[in-house]
């Protein structure tokens, strides 16, 4: 005789509640891969909307700028000359591929959480997805940039080394790992005070000026002499040289007079721009966890 009473089993799981995006940091944005691609092709896909080059823009905008830096600095301002330098639009566009990374990554991070309140409102996910999207995008946008080098660097007669493939990695480690630690704790801090979207956008004008991009590292030596290793401590100006040793050393007529003009012991000091750029992620990352649920909140 039917009863009309459904008497399925009913499972009963005795565990402990949790939220619907268990956070474990940087590992839970990795763990969702799916969704930090679908991020960042969508990132990408809007920069280049309604545009009839698309993304080739992306290789467009470092040749003009490669093309502007040999005509103006190196041809008509004489710089090579000025500086001693051989292939001074070489040794400054490599500067500027990599600087450009970094303050990329930090100032498309700092915005990043604002820029997508929508999509954090509405789904549950890691909040660090955003900031790590952004470098993943600046990271897309670093290789045509580093392929125009190198085409500019063959033509002038690159012979690569031994390390060059090292110093390249190097030096992409640095920026990644700072620049995502920054954009980290950036991003956290703008959306309390939309002041630092601001603050960032000045600190990375100075930028440009504080590494030996347009400038040999010789000159840094010659006006603080025994101190230049203060010069040492900023890990972008770590990075840059060893994107010089990467490119630039062997595309000039002597090599070897070339990487003298470079610190002796630039190994040393990228390695430990490394190692404190890891130290400053895993310290922003720690920040970022013990502030990041009052971001809702605050995203209105």
């Amino acid at each position: 005789m039917a009863t009309g009473v459904d008497e399925r089993p009913v499972r009963i799981v005795d565990a402990p509640l949790a939220p619907p995006a268990e956070n474990l940091g940087l590992l839970s944005v990795f763990k969702r891969r799916y969704l930090l691609k679908l991020l960042v092709q969508r990132e990408i896909s809007g920069r280049y909307s309604n545009s009839i080059l698309g993304v080739f823009w992306s290789y467009i905008n470092p040749l003009t700028q490669f093309c502007v830096y040999w005509l103006f600095m190196g041809e008509i301002m004489g710089m090579s000359d000025a500086k001693g330098m051989e292939n001074y639009p070489i040794h400054l566009f490599a500067g500027l591929v990599i600087v450009h990374f970094f303050t990329e990554t930090f100032g498309a991070g700092t915005r990043s959480l604002l820029g997508n309140k929508g999509l954090l409102k509405k789904m549950a996910m890691p909040k660090e997805m955003f900031p790590v999207a952004s470098m993943l995008v600046s990271l897309y946008h670093l290789v045509p940039a580093t392929l125009i080098l190198v085409i500019v660097c063959v033509f002038s007669g690159w012979t690569p080394s031994w390390d060059t493939v090292p110093a390249l990695l190097l030096a992409l480690g640095i920026v990644m790992s700072l620049g995502t630690g920054l954009a980290l704790v950036f991003s956290l801090a703008n959306v309390f005070f939309r002041d630092f979207g601001s603050v960032v956008n000045i600190v990375t004008n100075y930028i440009r000026f504080g590494v030996p991009m347009m400038y040999p590292f010789t000159m840094i030596e010659g006006f603080l002499g025994d101190k230049a290793w203060i010069y040492l401590l900023n890990p972008i100006a770590d990075a840059v040289m060893l994107f010089q040793q990467a490119f630039w050393v062997g595309a000039t007529p002597d090599p070897e007079k070339s990487a003298a003009t470079l610190p002796d012991d630039l190994w040393m000091w990228g390695l430990g721009a490394l190692g404190a750029s890891l130290v400053l992620l895993v310290i922003a990352q720690l920040i970022f966890s013990k502030h990041e649920n009052k971001i809702p909140e605050r995203l209105t």
